[in-house]
């Protein structure tokens, strides 16, 4: 059965064709950057390799090239549409609605367009992606399988907000958690890695979109963000943590509006209203020819991270592993670096010599006497959805 797995983010689809249950990968690419003009695109099978750089407006255009890839008669790697068998995708947010993979009716679709309120750089892409797929491969099974689910595990006491109960029981406004496929993906990489059940770990996920969560025994505890993927974390273009009293500043003192505050904390902030860029690499670059925007969001990013290391391993009595996954998590050698300085009293100890490798593979780049263990694991979302989607066949 072939499984075709798109992952819409923020900025960027990644994909992968899977033959299942054997779990091979056909081919696989990613467009990044969508909506500057230095959009990149790469296309990987087993024999070719294309990376191209242009202009994508949006994520319809990305998927629409992503799909004259695979059925391109010279590099692509399927005589026609009717060869896929499902279409595996990632939903952002499924609120309190969908605590399981579902496979795709107008039901379920008009309930992630209802959600977009609360994911709105997310949730408007995935539903592109569905209805996109849709289109192209009209004879495939379209599975949904929701960041949020992981995360339901997390007690009361950390997912319920101090307002009024009628908030949460009415209305079901709450902590919901996000990226979980990847947090379940990396942390039961983790405890197999570390041979042992019973574990205390936290994972990092760091992309444009960023998040952490305590893991305790394989279960989700608590988590950065929250009832949307606006929290927690500084991230490439959402503030992150913020006192709610700057907001109806803004609107009564400043003169903005409500969409106005709204689009100025999703879009226009975090690391890209701190610098001037929302992508990471761009932003170290930048610091390392001395630019002191771009050195101070460095800092307070691996600070916010630590900040909440120090409190997961307080909610959690203990601490055997934290996990660097994600696009910068993997890649960004200075981001570790930052925040596993000064950490030795968690027991966390950094070999420097270990963190410079760059590998596919799941790595240990703590020093000999750490005491906590620092792992980079790459995550694999398209897989797990893959695996997911596979189980409804």
């Amino acid at each position: 059965m072939k499984v075709l797995v798109l992952n819409s983010g923020s900025s960027s689809i990644k994909f992968q064709l899977f033959q299942m249950p054997e779990e091979e990968v056909i081919c696989s690419g990613l467009v990044e950057r969508i909506g500057l003009d230095d959009a990149k695109i790469t296309y990987k099978t087993k024999k070719d390799k294309i990376e191209k750089v242009d202009h994508i407006n949006n994520h319809k255009d990305g998927l629409q090239i992503v799909a004259q890839y695979l059925l391109d008669s010279s590099v692509g790697v399927l005589q026609s549409a009717a060869e896929i068998d499902m279409v595996g995708h990632r939903v952002v947010h499924g609120g309190s609605t969908f605590a399981d993979t579902v496979e795709i009716d107008q039901e379920v679709k008009d309930k992630i367009k209802k959600l977009s309120a609360l994911a709105p750089l997310h949730n408007p892409a995935n539903l592109e992606g569905i209805l996109v797929a849709e289109d192209i491969f009209p004879k495939a099974k379209q599975i949904a399988v929701f960041d949020t689910a992981f995360h339901q595990t997390i007690p009361v006491e950390a997912h319920k907000y101090a307002i009024p109960n009628k908030f949460l029981d009415e209305y079901n406004i709450r902590l919901y958690g996000f990226h979980g496929t990847s947090h379940k993906y990396v942390s039961e990489k983790a405890i197999g890695f570390l041979g042992k059940e019973t574990s205390k770990i936290i994972t990092i996920h760091l992309g444009n979109g960023c998040s952490m969560t305590a893991i305790e025994n394989g279960k989700s505890i608590d988590h950065t963000l929250g009832f949307a993927p606006m929290n927690g974390l500084i991230m490439g273009t959402r503030s992150g943590d913020i006192d709610p009293a700057v907001i109806f500043h803004m609107v009564n003192s400043l003169g903005y509006n409500l969409d106005e505050v709204n689009a100025l904390l999703q879009k226009e902030s975090g690391m890209l209203g701190l610098t001037g860029y929302s992508d990471l690499r761009d932003i170290e670059a930048e610091a390392e020819k001395g630019n002191s925007d771009c050195r101070l969001a460095l800092k307070m990013s691996a600070y916010r991270i630590k900040k909440f290391i120090g409190a997961y391993a307080a909610a959690m009595n203990g601490l055997d592993a934290i996990v660097f996954t994600a696009g910068i998590g993997e890649n960004s050698e200075k981001m570790r670096a930052q925040v596993c300085e000064d950490m030795n009293f968690l027991g966390i100890q950094l070999d420097a010599e270990k963190n410079e490798i760059r590998s596919k593979d799941i790595r240990d780049i703590s020093d000999s006497s750490s005491r906590t263990r620092v792992l980079v694991i790459p995550t694999n979302e398209e897989l797990e959805i893959a695996k997911q989607s596979f189980l409804l066949a």
